[in-house]
């Protein structure tokens, strides 16, 4: 009988396949056969097309019967039966690439990429698991105020490669600008210094043009660390196929293209109102009117790599997220105390110690 699912396995022995970011192929975790994605996508054709056409609707409400959910929990969770070991996945409503807690197999859920649903692009992972761990720890370098036992107690406690969707957004902006400009010089004539300033009236309309202003898709996520790191390289991307996903975790989108909008508009009008700024230079500005209309175009839906890792220390979490494609990192860090008290005195102390010289140097010692 066909599943809702699909496990992605080697055709050579059955074991668990996953995309390798550093072969940039799927790789057998037993016997090590690697392959294309082309040929993953044709071997697993068939079955994620049979997985598409289940109607899983009464094996969920027999599933929610068992479970003894209540009603808000089965509108939000889903039950599926993995095809290689029968056990039973919960899941919530929007996973899309998860793994099999029981056999470990890499599981898709085919119907949360039909149709409308299927993303336009994927970035495929392009740095592994232990380097995100060596980037992390090269994260904690260099920062002063970090407690010294951080790094030497804290305790990885989860890693996860995640493919987040984005909504990328094309569009125009068109803008109508004045500034308030003057210019300062001075002259002597004779003893007397003259200061003349002059005022300027400065209008400027230009357009800028955008393709791919990012926005992240799912409320999982928190969106000042998927701001934070990017850029994404758009020349790595590529059409979206289900055979990158293996030995990764997915979430189709639960934030839609309209509710997004307004975040990648305000991005471009602020990049543009910057971009003709930039334009109005040897004046000192105060703005009157800065008018940007956007015209949107397309809105293409993509797959970025994301590791998140959590650790922990002084029984509290910190979350980190690194871009998958560049290495870059963001997170948040604890201080030490102790250390900001001590750096603040040295810095105190170090103005005070100018401020004496320069007082001495003025009274003349």
């Amino acid at each position: 009988m066909p599943s809702a699912i699909t496990n992605y396995q080697c055709p050579a022995c059955g074991g668990p396949l996953h995309f390798d970011a550093e072969l940039q192929k799927l790789k057998c975790d037993y016997c090590g056969s690697v392959y294309t994605n082309e040929e993953i996508s044709a071997y697993y054709k068939e079955k994620n097309e049979e997985a598409i056409d289940v109607n899983t609707a009464e094996a969920q409400a027999d599933a929610a019967q068992v479970l003894q959910w209540t009603e808000e929990e089965a509108r939000h969770m889903r039950a599926y039966s993995c095809p290689s070991c029968g056990a039973q996945l919960i899941c919530d409503e929007n996973t899309a690439a998860t793994r099999c807690p029981y056999c470990d197999n890499p599981t898709i859920v085919p119907a949360q990429f039909d149709g409308a649903l299927k993303p336009d692009y994927i970035i495929p992972f392009q740095l592994k698991k232990e380097q995100a761990v060596q980037k992390l720890r090269e994260f904690y370098g260099g920062k002063p105020l970090l407690p010294s036992a951080f790094t030497r107690d804290n305790h990885i406690e989860e890693i996860k490669g995640i493919y987040v969707p984005f909504w990328l957004y094309d569009g125009t902006a068109r803008a109508q600008m004045s500034y308030r400009g003057t210019r300062t010089h001075s002259h002597h004539a004779g003893d007397d210094l003259i200061t003349v300033t002059e005022h300027y009236q400065l209008n400027r309309e230009g357009s800028v043009r955008f393709n791919y202003v990012p926005a992240d898709a799912s409320s999982k996520m928190p969106d000042e660390f998927m701001d934070a790191i990017e850029p994404f390289k758009y020349d790595q991307m590529v059409p979206f196929e289900m055979s990158y996903l293996p030995g990764y975790l997915a979430d189709k989108y639960d934030v839609s293209k309209e509710e997004d909008e307004q975040r990648a508009d305000t991005r471009m009008k602020n990049t543009t109102i910057k971009a003709i700024r930039a334009t109005v230079s040897g004046y000192s500005i105060v703005p009157e009117r800065e008018q940007v209309h956007i015209r949107p175009d397309k809105v293409h839906y993509a797959f970025f790599p994301i590791w998140m890792l959590t650790t922990k220390w002084n029984d509290k979490i910190y979350m980190f997220a690194m871009n998958g494609q560049t290495g870059k990192m963001v997170g948040d860090l604890p201080i030490d105390n102790g250390k900001f008290i001590r750096y603040l005195l040295l810095i105190t102390l170090g103005i005070m110690a100018v401020l004496f010289l320069l007082f001495f140097v003025i009274l003349g010692y």
